[in-house]
């Protein structure tokens, strides 16, 4: 049998290994709940992945009543501030061929260009703008060679994306009419600040954290060792099949009543090593400083984005075209709840706009733009039909 079929045969379709593992969280689950005095056992997830997973194979509809599995801040996207969007819609209607990913093409704007209806890039190419829609920053660096034009490349996402854009400019691949627009993140320091916000809020605090796998690969499963030392709180690492989100559920069920709450776990070692990728990751600091960075409907985070180092600011959008930052204003359209969704302080069907004004095909705030958005998951696999159809399988 291959690889992916093996994988697919242990991780997916093993009803059997399923079941008992459901059994032994539905035995632990009261003990742990009795033992830390706590209704609720609260577990975060930090990967838009991750929530797809929990969501499309109805993983909450196997938990018992005292644990409870909530989507935190691991959708890119989602948190990329109004302000960054606003900033790259403008040089695109002003001449610069701006280069994106597809799932920033849509995303809304709280303010509009120069009052016109031109509130995503979408809609400033639908006016003329050359807005060019890529797979990678490879493909951009090539476009842009052959063009010759004044461009700008948009640059989001967490650690997963950042060595291919860090790689590119230490091996000078980067022409030079072509400007870097950083808008990239990191997830570890929001981790933190929404495991701190649950607490500070007088909410039940986090009782477990999943680390989220592809960011993982990069950073190591070492990076999360900061929860269970200074905070006490179980982390684990785990792949991307519902065997494996489940299993992450157990361990951190049986840290928490063993006690033995020291280290990361990693779930995920088919792909994940504890330090990490360390290539990868001297490739990052190479090119990359860590900066504080704003988070769509949050503020500002300390030290939670990535900007180009002085060696490498003639490519740097902000410098090179004197783009000041502003101070954060609240940039979440009326009545979308996205921010509490990232943090993991609210469900999406708890926010009024949840498919009514805000679905996905005309997406009201930015989680619901993202296949990795919490909104997005919920809308298309958040079935009834198909999470009871599961369950029966399982049960």
């Amino acid at each position: 049998m291959e690889l992916p079929k093996q994988i697919d045969a242990l991780f997916r379709e093993n009803s059997e290994l399923a079941k008992s593992i459901t059994e032994q969280i539905h035995k632990l689950a009261p003990i742990v709940s009795k033992e830390i005095d706590r209704e609720k056992i609260k577990i975060m997830n930090f990967c838009g992945s991750h929530e797809w997973v929990t969501t499309h194979y109805g993983l909450r509809a196997l938990m018992p009543e005292t644990v409870e599995l909530i989507p935190g801040p691991g959708c890119p996207v989602c948190v990329t501030p109004s302000s960054d969007i606003e900033n790259v819609i403008k040089l695109a209607m002003e001449g610069y061929t701006v280069y994106t990913f597809g799932d920033v093409f849509k995303l809304p704007t709280v303010k509009h260009y120069k009052k016109d209806e031109v509130g995503s890039l979408a809609a400033a190419r639908a006016l003329g703008a050359d807005v060019r829609i890529v797979y990678s920053f490879v493909d951009a660096i090539e476009d842009a060679k052959k063009s010759g034009k004044p461009s700008v490349f948009f640059g989001i996402g967490f650690e997963t994306t950042t060595p291919s854009y860090a790689v590119l400019f230490e091996k000078e691949k980067v022409p030079k009419n072509l400007l870097f627009y950083s808008s990239l993140k990191l997830t570890a320091p929001a981790a933190e600040f929404a495991v701190r916000l649950h607490k500070s809020k007088g909410l039940v605090p986090v009782s477990g954290v999943i680390g989220p796998g592809h960011v993982s690969s990069i950073i190591g499963a070492i990076s999360w060792d900061f929860f269970p030392r200074e905070y006490k709180i179980p982390a684990v690492v785990t792949g991307f099949e519902p065997i494996d989100v489940l299993a992450g559920v157990l361990k951190i069920l049986q840290d928490l009543h063993s006690g033995e709450i020291t280290y990361t776990n990693l779930e995920y070692k088919r792909v994940v090593k504890y330090q990490g990728n360390v290539f990868a990751q001297v490739e990052i600091n190479k090119v990359f400083k860590p900066v504080d960075a704003i988070w769509r409907g949050i503020g500002s985070i300390p030290k939670s984005g990535l900007d180009l180092r002085e060696e490498y600011s003639m490519y740097n959008a902000r410098e090179q075209l004197g783009i000041k930052e502003k101070p954060w204003d609240y940039d979440l359209p009326p009545g979308c709840r996205c921010n509490e969704v990232t943090l993991g302080i609210a469900y999406p069907t708890d926010c009024p706009m949840f498919m009514k004004a805000c679905t996905p095909a005309r997406p009201w705030g930015p989680c619901m733009v993202s296949m990795e958005g919490a909104c997005a998951v919920w809308a298309r696999f958040g079935s009834t039909e198909r999470i009871t159809k599961i369950v029966s399988e399982v049960k």
